[in-house]
């Protein structure tokens, strides 16, 4: 039989590495891990899904909203931190903002800094907790407390006209609130830290994870919001406080990380109650 050319032999062996690899690598491995992973992890394998009356109710890993159709806080349930992934909690999307702490002026055409998101937060958690959402850095009305200086006037650019500046004068100049679309680029930007102290609304509430998919909030967080989850519940604020203890993981290893509370556990658990 006649010799093949070189060529040609190494092609073949080519073709037939391709093919045994794709088999191994391709079929038998995945089907071989896939196999362990159901058999000896099915829960966390499956996406760790949590039911309640039979029904898929979330994940213990993803977070998720606790809100209305129209986007507002159910009273009843503990709400979660804040999502970047998507429209929230997103597993095909999950990310941060990308924002960070050198973000503190709003864009021309209504676009919020982090400050600004940070801010109108607190305020808004504040209310609906009965606490003061004040935060450094931050207006009454709920955005960054920065102004833009110039050499004979000084503009609160995140407080758009017609509100009212959170200061009157800055170093001898009138503060005027920001007109929408005036380029103030070339003023020096100034953030105001203002009077409040320590903030009563904790730093988890006001940002994002840096997954976006968090499902877990902190104790403090939590105890933040129990007098409300009582209140609506009309049970007693111990028992509410029982249960947050209950849903509370503490460090890994006793020693990295911090004490979580899994916010979907914790509202299933007030539920059975």
């Amino acid at each position: 039989m006649e010799r093949l050319p070189s060529w040609l032999r190494q092609h073949l062996a080519a073709l037939r590495a391709v093919v045994v690899l794709t088999v191994l690598l391709g079929v038998i491995y995945p089907l071989v891990t896939t196999g362990v992973a159901q058999a000896l992890f099915n829960g966390k394998a499956n996406g760790s899904i949590v039911q309640a009356g039979g029904k898929d109710v979330g994940s213990a890993i993803i977070g998720q909203k606790f809100t209305d159709k129209d986007g507002n806080p159910v009273k009843k349930y503990f709400q979660s931190r804040p999502s970047a992934a998507g429209d929230g909690y997103d597993p095909t999307s999950t990310s941060a903002s990308n924002l960070g702490p050198d973000d503190i002026v709003d864009g021309p055409n209504g676009g919020q800094s982090l400050l600004t998101q940070v801010c109108a937060r607190s305020k808004a958690i504040g209310e609906l907790a009965g606490v003061s959402g004040a935060r450094p850095y931050c207006t009454p009305d709920g955005v960054g407390a920065v102004l833009k200086v110039f050499p004979d006037h000084a503009v609160s650019v995140n407080q758009a006209c017609p509100a009212t500046p959170f200061v009157a004068t800055y170093e001898g100049l009138k503060v005027e609130c920001g007109k929408p679309g005036e380029d103030y680029a070339a003023g020096r930007t100034v953030p105001v830290r203002g009077e409040a102290g320590t903030p009563a609304v904790p730093a988890d509430a006001v940002t994002a994870s840096g997954s976006g998919l968090d499902p877990h909030i902190s104790p403090a967080y939590a105890e933040l919001q129990a007098p409300r989850v009582a209140r609506e519940r009309g049970i007693a604020l111990d028992k509410v406080k029982q249960l947050i203890e209950a849903n509370t993981t503490g460090r890994t290893f006793g020693f990295m990380g911090e004490p979580a509370v899994n916010v979907l556990e914790l509202n299933l658990s007030l539920d059975k109650a």
